[in-house]
């Protein structure tokens, strides 16, 4: 069983729902909850759970259950994985035993990269959310999600999620519109969105909107998404103190700027084997006259890829990735043999398309994505300090350029090495892209778990 991290006061409970490949759910555990329920609709991302339940998610196993109304589990025995249908699922046996619910509903609906539907698509799964807090009534949410939510064409859909989770049991009838119910919602809360201060009625809730670049809080992947968190209202909680204290940056990218300018940085000291006209390179492209914001001297520096490969792309030192030799892309199982690290492969034929500039190493990655279209051009393409054949350094100078493997893909998500996704390459990748990057989930549910510590719950 993996061990708790040392400083968790209270031993909590959490559900997770569309679990995916785990990326939330090692960020719960690790901020010393309890799992009591997976669920997953994706048959090789239940087999990815079912694989690191020891490793990295903090049970001694995982025991796939069809049973519609499932147990919580007592201590050391099997947490259930719910493997179909989340409509389905009846969730009333654990009311009162959940400290929080999380989850990252299917964000194809919102996604710029999907058919942005909204409401209208199947896949919207935010109501199957409110469904589980009606039935179990959790001290705390914590809910993921594409930043297409902030687009002004699902922008009062947005707020509608907004008034149902402050407000899960007022329950809307099948036939329905959302509009219709929003409407219901609104004049129950006075057309305003959150609660009004003196509400303490334990079925609803206290919202707070996290507009977040993964980045900002130690994530070395430029990834912009949606965190909703929200507590019970008859807790003794200040949100308002909450989101001020839990908004506020934790990494800089002004200090990731000023210390690619210093030769002398705690950066190139910890990389010092880049070369000089790479570092040249790398210094063009910073904006002039960069200065920290006021109020944010003192931060550290955003991770970049670089730091993730070589293993400063978290708190915790990993050791670095063997360089992925070029001559070999193309014969995968000898690489495999010669890497001797799982998933670090290289593959061949990457190609950098017209407008789409490939991941820089001295820079977070770009946003990993589920490669639903195959993830083209530069959206997995890094490219490396070598130059191409004939090139020289200096002005025009061409560099040569390569796949990510998914182990460094998951170093950027800023899972550990121990995680082990199901399937090929490419269900790997979507598995990833799918997920939420474990620090920046971390960061947020060990925000809960302070609170309600605080809060004495």
């Amino acid at each position: 069983m993996v061990d708790l991290p040392e400083d968790i006061k209270k031993r909590r409970t959490s559900v997770e729902l569309f679990a995916g490949g785990g990326g939330l759910a090692m960020s719960v555990h690790q901020a010393g909850f309890r799992p009591l329920l997976f669920n997953e609709y994706n048959a090789r991302a239940c087999e990815t759970l079912v694989a690191n339940a020891a490793r990295t998610l903090g049970v001694d196993g995982i025991a796939r259950t069809e049973t519609f109304k499932p147990e919580p589990p007592q201590e050391g025995e099997p947490a259930p994985l719910f493997p179909l249908d989340v409509g389905k699922l009846d969730l009333s046996a654990f009311e009162g035993q959940v400290d929080v619910l999380a989850g990252g509903p299917p964000c194809q609906p919102f996604s710029a990269g999907g058919v942005a539907k909204g409401d209208e698509d199947k896949r919207n799964m935010f109501p199957a959310m409110f469904k589980a807090i009606q039935q179990m009534r959790p001290k705390a949410v914590i809910c993921e999600n594409v930043r297409g939510l902030l687009r002004p064409s699902f922008r009062d859909y947005f707020t509608y999620i907004q008034r149902e989770l402050s407000l899960p049991f007022e329950s809307r009838k099948p036939d329905d519109l959302w509009q219709y119910h929003n409407q219901k919602l609104a004049s129950i809360l006075g057309e305003r969105v959150e609660l009004p201060d003196e509400d303490d009625n334990p079925e609803h809730y206290r919202v707070k909107v996290f507009p977040v670049n993964a980045a900002d809080y130690g994530v070395p992947q430029v990834r912009n998404r949606v965190v909703m968190v929200a507590f019970r209202a008859d807790l003794p909680i200040d949100v308002e103190k909450f989101h001020e204290i839990y908004s506020a940056r934790q990494f800089s990218e002004e200090a990731l700027h000023l210390s690619l300018l210093d030769d002398n940085s705690e950066y190139w000291q910890r990389h010092s084997e880049v070369e000089p006209h790479v570092r040249e390179r790398v210094r063009a492209r910073i904006p002039k006259d960069v200065r920290p914001k006021k109020g944010e001297e003192e931060l550290p520096a955003w991770r970049t890829m670089r730091d993730a490969i070589q293993g400063y792309g978290t708190d915790t030192k990993l050791p670095a990735l063997p360089k992925v030799d070029l001559n070999m892309l193309d014969r995968k199982s000898e690489q495999a043999q010669h890497l001797g690290i799982s998933d670090h492969i290289g593959w061949p034929d990457a190609r950098i398309y017209k407008g789409h500039t490939p991941n820089e190493l001295d820079r977070p990655a770009k946003t990993v994505k589920a490669g639903v279209h195959g993830v083209p051009g530069g959206e997995s393409v890094v490219l490396l300090d070598d130059l191409a054949p004939g090139s020289r350094p200096g002005e025009g100078a061409t560099y040569l350029h390569r796949y990510m493997t998914v182990r460094e893909t998951a170093r950027v998500m800023t899972f550990p090495d121990e995680w082990q996704g199901a399937g090929p390459r490419g269900e790997k990748m979507r598995q990833l892209g799918n997920a939420v990057p474990v620090v920046l989930g971390e960061f947020f549910a060990r925000a809960v778990a302070d609170t309600l510590d605080k809060a004495g719950q």
